[in-house]
């Protein structure tokens, strides 16, 4: 199954998926395969340069592991941190994470 992960709520990035996806993900123990993952509010701080999960997830879209990551345009633009996103990660509003989800398969969409 592809897999869409929206990181939404305050959190869900730095716990649920620094703890429990990402270590999944670099062992190659995620049962699903990620097309893609977007994230919204304070939940775009991990994707600033030297953020550790942020860092791990630039290794993993590297790797292919990760279709694309994504933060919320104006996420970013308000906590002034849309040049500062690691490598590989792109700014994107709902119409771009449409588009992406379509080319890339994705079957399921999870809001965490």
């Amino acid at each position: 199954m592809k897999v869409l992960y929206i990181f939404s709520t305050p959190n869900s990035a730095s716990y649920i998926l620094g703890r429990m996806i990402l270590p999944q993900l670099e062992h190659d123990a995620h049962p699903v395969e990620v097309v893609g993952m977007f994230f919204f509010q304070d939940n775009t701080y991990v994707l600033v340069r030297g953020n550790p999960i942020g860092e791990r997830l630039s290794k993993l879209l590297k790797d292919g592991k990760v279709g694309f990551l994504m933060g919320c345009d104006q996420c970013c633009y308000e906590r002034n941190i849309a040049d500062k996103l690691v490598e590989g990660a792109t700014l994107g509003c709902f119409p771009m994470l449409y588009g992406k989800a379509q080319q890339l398969g994705a079957e399921q969409v999870i809001t965490l």
